[in-house]
């Protein structure tokens, strides 16, 4: 390049492909090829999202065309080749040596004259903008990055806090190297990218001073599920390096973006994480950044407040929104942001598409299925919803990759990129640290791996050689089994299924279950229990929380003071994980009826919570005593009572969610349902407003023969069947002695549930039935489905085979019904 082109171009007159350094705010996603994925999309969203409130900080890039004439103008291509001729990425110690060679390549060649200069006049006016030798992050761009089916995250090397003139020309050489690390030589090759197809742009962009505040990742789909309607947000404190890598483990929200655009505050989830390091700027330092302890104080508390959280969430929103219209098609956004500690204002510093559950088959459902048990040696975060096993390698330092056998299951501290080149061999990945955005778990999707991050200890408690089975298929708790257990794989194809007149609702308990399980083509949710969520995420009685200061022992107070060490208030952490549980399970079926049935526990069962047998008394038979509906209005339970309203409202309510339907259980007369209607009304659910409607479960013999009386007083039945026979049948279910005489098909019982469907039909009421039988008895189904019942409710696995069936049944009835009307003309 000639000094009078220079000059040109910093004149402006030359044209964007033939520029060494463009501004982010003159480039936009069609300009991939010319600045790299990751570039291309800040110019993106300055120009576009930015009107939008959209917060991202300026900067520069150099060219693609600047990295080419670069390779060119020192005719390193040839020599590059020379390296490259024995090339086997599959010997790590090959690809190492080859990488090595190829970088000292690069960084023992001086930069162009004219490019030096370009980057040392732009970063001037970046000082102009900002202060004097302005603290700046360079960062990597490749032209085959930020694709929808291939993301290159973390490929080439990124440097922060970067000041100066000097440095900032030293590390846009360093990040030119890096097109030849390792991992980046190793992802071209296993993807079929040419290495000298692919051109390096660098972007260097005004630091946010999150080392002063926080930062984190954000993905607008849930990345295990693929749930679309979720916007997943992590938090730790400091520069967000550590988040991306690994490092630490980090908190974690749920936001749900329908009820977010209506305006609501539907934040789903939060959890705390361990954040025990942040990288903050080392100033004076022989390094850029360092890391620091973070003090306990900080560590319990949550690094970004609601509104912040709300906020990253409508940004994602916008994001996605944006990029899904430019691109004529849904993207699903992998987002970086950052809090500056100074100004306390919110940034988003990167963008790309999401590509691992963008690019899943909606048409078929995979389930892995556990057919064993065994102890659990580590547990963690589950990182996509497979099985896998092998025998455990545990390697501390990625010095040490070369031990790695294919099949093996990798033990680890956490991943960076450099670990790629086994990992694409592990039948499974655990590491001690990471969330759900880490770099192993983005990279264990993306190879469809099982992966179990978060742990604190895998690496002590796993040994060498060790057989163990990792399981991601529980729920977002991933565990690690000792031995090889059996399991099973079943895929089942849901495109073209047949639609039914009779609703087909699931059961679930689960909420960590409920996004997966949406996947499942069903009309809503037709029992969802509160009694798993009490158990096992609240774990405490509710009067064990409003009374705790009169706890009398010990040991309970100590647990439950652990369970709720970031409440002041601890009732409200019964509401608040109750509101969670049910907010969780509404959203993904959201707008289907998801239909909550308030708590039903026995006296037994309550007693077993912390802190229970304090409050509870001894019943002689408790499936027939102090149960259900008879607890809500009794003076010793109605303010525990009040704590299912309160979260049953903060969901309709502040989170948008009036989809949700409570049901009463266990409701013996219909006095007793009124009494339990105005204990609602008292804390703010009203039949009747914000759309409210309230069911009750039709279980007892006096629920059909008053059926008439409890169509005055509820909107809706659904049919308890195991109750409903234990109690026509008067025998206990839990029995062996008289187990065998359990039958839902038995005529008492049928009888009861014809006239319990022809009552609510009378009354224009909703009536379904929530239980195993329609499922484990076909002819009961048929039964059901020619009665006109409205709704059947499933256990999950039963839902695809009982929707079948019922077709059959509705297709025989309607052909049926054609005959007859051709013989009466």
């Amino acid at each position: 390049m000639t000094q009078e082109l220079a000059i040109q171009q910093n004149q402006l007159l030359i044209p964007k492909d033939k520029a060494l350094v463009l501004w982010f705010d003159e480039v936009g996603i069609a300009d991939i090829p010319l600045v790299g994925g990751k570039n291309a999309s800040l110019g993106e969203m300055i120009q576009q999202l930015t009107p939008k409130g959209v917060s991202v900080p300026n900067g520069f890039a150099t060219t693609a065309y600047a990295y080419r004439y670069f390779i060119e103008s020192a005719g390193l291509e040839t020599k590059l080749r020379e390296i490259f001729a024995d090339l086997d990425v599959e010997d790590v110690n090959n690809l190492r040596q080859k990488g090595k060679q190829a970088r000292a390549l690069i960084l023992d060649t001086p930069f162009p004259r004219e490019l030096q200069a370009a980057i040392v006049d732009a970063y001037g006016k970046l000082c102009d903008r900002y202060g004097a030798d302005t603290d700046v992050a360079v960062r990597s761009s490749a032209t085959a990055e930020d694709l929808p089916d291939a993301s290159f995250a973390g490929q080439q090397e990124t440097y922060l806090n970067v000041h100066t003139c000097t440095d900032v020309l030293q590390c846009c050489h360093k990040c030119f190297a890096s097109t030849f690390t390792d991992r980046a030589i190793s992802y071209r090759q296993l993807r079929g990218f040419d290495h000298f197809e692919v051109a390096l742009s660098v972007g260097v962009q005004k630091m946010v001073r999150s080392d002063l505040a926080s930062s984190g990742v954000m993905f607008s789909i849930d990345t295990e599920t693929g749930f679309k309607q979720a916007v997943l947000v992590t938090a730790a404190y400091g520069l967000g390096e550590n988040v991306v890598q690994g490092a630490v483990n980090p908190d974690e929200y749920l936001v749900f973006k329908p009820t977010l655009k209506q305006g609501f505050s539907p934040i789903l989830d939060k959890r705390i994480g361990t954040k025990k390091i942040k990288m903050v700027y080392d100033i004076g330092g022989s390094k850029y950044t360092k890391n620091v302890p973070v003090m306990a104080t900080e560590r319990r508390k949550f690094a970004i407040d609601d509104g912040e959280i709300l906020q990253l969430a409508r940004w994602a929103v916008l994001i996605e929104e944006h990029y899904s219209q430019v691109r004529g098609t849904y993207t699903p956004m992998d987002i970086e942001w950052a809090k500056d500690g100074n100004t306390n204002e919110l940034f988003v510093v990167q963008a790309r598409p999401e590509t691992v559950q963008s690019q899943k088959s909606a048409t078929v459902l995979r389930n892995y299925k556990l057919q064993g048990s065994s102890a659990v040696l580590a547990k963690g975060r589950a990182i996509g919803e497979a099985i896998g096993q092998g025998k455990a390698r545990v390697i501390s330092d990625v010095r040490s990759i070369a031990e790695f056998e294919a099949g093996e299951v990798l033990v680890t501290n956490k991943t960076d990129p450099d670990w790629e080149p086994i990992m694409k061999k592990a039948s499974a990945i655990v590491t001690n640290s990471g969330g759900r955005t880490c770099h192993a778990a983005i990279i264990a999707r993306e190879m469809g791996i099982p992966a179990i991050v978060g742990t604190g200890d895998a690496t002590k408690v796993l040994q060498n050689k060790q057989e163990i089975t990792i399981s991601c298929s529980e729920g977002d708790e991933g565990k690690v089994y000792s031995g090889l257990l059996p399991f099973e794989i079943q895929e089942t194809a849901i495109d073209n299924l047949p639609r039914t007149r009779t609703q087909i609702l699931m059961n679930i308990g689960n909420p960590e279950e409920a996004f997966g399980l949406s996947a499942i083509p069903c009309d809503g949710v037709g029992l969802a229990r509160l009694e798993f969520i009490i158990a096992n995420h609240i774990k405490t009685h509710p009067l064990a929380l409003i009374h705790f200061d009169e706890l009398t022992d010990e040991c309970v107070k100590r647990k439950i003071n652990e369970l709720t060490a970031f409440y002041e208030h601890k009732p409200d952490f019964f509401t608040d994980k109750l509101a969670c549980g049910i907010a969780t399970i509404a959203a993904a079926f959201y707008p289907k009826p998801v239909i909550v049935r308030m708590s039903d526990f026995k006296s037994n069962e309550y007693a077993n919570l912390l802190g229970g047998r304090q409050f509870e008394p001894k019943e002689e038979n408790p499936m027939i005593g102090w149960r259900g509906a008879s607890r809500y209005y009794d003076p010793n339970y109605r303010e525990a009572y009040a704590l299912e309203c309160k979260a049953l409202k903060r969901v309709r309510n502040d989170m948008g969610l009036t989809n949700v339907i409570p049901m009463v259980p266990f409701c013996r007369t219909p006095d007793e349902g009124r009494k339990v209607l105005a204990e609602m009304a008292k804390h703010g659910l009203v039949k009747g407003e914000n759309g409210l409607q309230v069911y009750v479960m039709c279980e007892l013999p006096s629920n059909v023969i008053f059926a008439d009386e409890f169509a005055q007083v509820f909107d809706g039945f659904s049919i308890g069947s195991n109750d409903l026979t234990q109690l026509t049948l008067g025998l206990d279910r839990d029995s062996a002695l008289v187990a065998h005489i359990f039958d839902e098909r038995n005529e008492a019982v049928k009888r009861m549930v014809e006239i319990a469907i022809k009552a609510a039909k009378k009354y224009d009421r909703k009536i379904g039935i929530c239980g195993q039988a329609p499922s484990d008895y076909p002819e009961f189904a048929r039964f059901l489905v020619e009665l006109g019942i409205d709704s059947i409710s499933l256990n999950p696995d039963s839902v695809l085979k009982t929707l079948l069936d019922v077709a059959k049944v509705e297709n025989s009835a309607a052909v049926m019904n054609l005959v007859m009307d051709v013989a009466q003309v």
